[in-house]
């Protein structure tokens, strides 16, 4: 098992805080972003969300399709937003304004998980996917932002 356990990147998105955190804050609109792949739509729950607000998601990995549900677990708005499931780690979005629009940091952080749901989780993805689906993420975000 990889001993990361916190992968993370950034990009300078070209948009104002308060715009990518309503977007981040909205999970009806995570497909709209989602570097993974895997995100297909939001079962339950919508945004604007808060600290304690819970989403189930409809996904898709390997094939498989599956339903979670997520827990916002940080929320300090239009500066920070981290949700979880069942495994405990975090999805976390951190938002400075710079010159240019907004320094955004993507992490995937595993320091919550136990031991065995770190195990499944770089099995499902390895730590070669979780930073490619990191920067297209970030990638998409700046495109999305881009042509506005």
């Amino acid at each position: 098992m990889s001993k990361e356990l916190i992968f993370t990147d950034n990009r300078i998105v070209p948009a104002p805080p308060e715009a990518i955190f309503s977007l981040l804050a909205d999970p009806v609109r995570h497909c709209e972003f989602d570097g993974s792949g895997t995100v297909r739509r939001v079962v339950s729950g919508g945004g604007p969300m808060q600290l304690g607000s819970k989403f189930k998601i409809a996904m898709r990995h390997l094939g498989w399709p599956y339903k979670i549900t997520n827990t916002v677990v940080e929320f300090e708005e239009n500066r920070r937003i981290a949700w979880s499931h069942w495994g405990k780690h975090r999805w976390r979005y951190e938002l400075e304004p710079v010159e240019g629009g907004t320094l955004t940091t993507e992490s995937v952080d595993f320091t919550y998980s136990a031991a065995l749901n770190c195990l499944v989780a770089m099995k499902m993805h390895p730590p070669k996917r979780q930073r490619a689906n990191i920067a297209a993420t970030l990638d998409n975000l700046v495109k999305r932002f881009a042509e506005s």
